[in-house]
């Protein structure tokens, strides 16, 4: 599962990358800072099962902190993106080629109105225009591939007669695209059936797949600069409040040991010493943000992209279910995350191929029940793999 950071030059998407990362990427004030993908490490953070049981965890590909395990996901800070992309402008091959690996995108807006549509210092510029103009470039995008490519499946389906789903997926695979966002955005664009189409229909339906492939989770950066237009259109466009550089302070104070801080918190714990400068910034955040928002926003972000659009949920497997150990007695070593719907053979083969195939059953540790192969995993699980020898 890939996350997409997208959206025009100089709003704060590389500060949010390094925030959730903590790497390297380049920071600067001026467009076109990430000229090609960074790829990092975010983290989608739950709640631990060691706080429900009482024990300490041994995290080995995840991180748990203050009873939240934090569980990776792939990140993709691509380069910024200005009005015409879908023709080539600025970045915008770059853009798109970047764009294909996503399976959702957070698109990071400058609620403050503080750079136009180049990502250039302005003053009083519509956010709005910037959240509109990105999905307008990629439903384009989607749209004229799908034109450009129309005239070969239609010919495919009246004489070979093939079948336009497949040949559909044939030429949009490349776009990260599945056979089930196909099906979904030819019901939506009401053109299951129909094998004749207009611009308009190849037009309707590249918008449907785009909403099913890359659906857009939209963060509101700068927040405490641009509470006005949040205000203004957050109910309009579902909008979570975020200020990336209150995160990356609290992230970078908290690796240095001056404070103690849990991302997505509402709050720090002061532990260190602290200069003025960075006393009166720690201040700020703890009023401006942290206490007028309930947190800055950025883990939130990645966790409504990864939990509630695309419906992932946490899963722990186990080897030892009385002591939710591996065979080394590690506590809980392992989350994995897998989408709504996954069966205990799906987290099997998650785990490894060959325990896919030498699956027997499961045991679900939270009820010690015994379950098969078509058990539906809940967000939290906790289960035991059984295997032929």
């Amino acid at each position: 599962m890939e996350i997409g950071l997208v959206g025009k030059p100089n709003v704060g998407k590389s500060t949010i990358f390094k925030a959730l990362t903590l790497g390297e990427a380049e920071i600067a004030d001026f467009p076109f800072t990430t000229i090609k993908a960074n790829i990092g490490v975010g983290y989608v953070k739950s709640k631990c099962p060691c706080t429900d049981y009482k024990i300490s965890c041994n995290p080995r590909n995840s991180v748990c902190r203050s009873g939240f395990r934090f569980t990776p996901v792939k990140l993709i800070d691509v380069a910024g993106l200005v009005p015409g992309a879908h023709e080539g402008k600025g970045m915008g091959n770059q853009f798109l080629d970047d764009l294909r690996q996503a399976d959702v995108l957070i698109h990071v807006v400058d609620i403050s109105g503080k750079t136009n549509e180049a990502g250039e210092a302005v003053e009083g510029h519509d956010p709005e225009k910037d959240i509109m103009f990105l999905v307008e470039e990629v439903d384009l995008w989607f749209a004229s591939i799908v034109r450009k490519n129309w005239s070969t499946v239609k010919n495919k389906i009246k004489y070979e007669n093939k079948k336009i789903l497949y040949e559909l997926l044939d030429i949009l695979a490349g776009l990260g695209v599945r056979e089930h966002h196909i099906k979904s955005a030819l019901e939506a664009a009401d053109l299951t059936g129909k094998s004749d189409w207009t611009d308009e229909d190849c037009n309707r339906f590249g918008i449907e797949l785009r909403r099913e492939s890359k659906p857009i989770v939209i963060a509101a950066n700068k927040i405490d600069q641009g509470v006005k237009n949040y205000e203004r259109l957050k109910d309009k466009y579902a909008l979570v409040p975020v200020c990336a550089e209150a995160e990356l302070a609290l992230r970078e104070a908290d690796k240095h040991g001056l404070i103690e801080y849990t991302p997505g918190g509402d709050k720090f714990k002061v532990v260190g010493e602290l200069d003025e400068k960075k006393r009166k910034a720690l201040t700020y955040v703890d009023e401006k943000i942290l206490t007028a928002f309930g947190s800055t926003g950025v883990q939130e972000v990645i966790n409504k992209a990864a939990c509630e659009v695309l419906h992932l949920i946490t899963v722990y497997p186990v080897e030892n279910e009385n002591k939710l150990s591996d065979s080394k007695d590690m506590v809980l070593p392992d989350s994995h995350l897998m989408p709504y719907g996954s069966t205990t053979i799906d987290l099997a083969y998650k785990i490894h191929t060959d325990i896919g195939d030498k699956f027997t059953g499961a045991i679900d540790c939270k009820t010690k029940m015994k379950v098969g192969k078509e058990h539906l995993l809940k967000d939290g699980d906790i289960i035991k793999i059984i295997t032929r020898h």
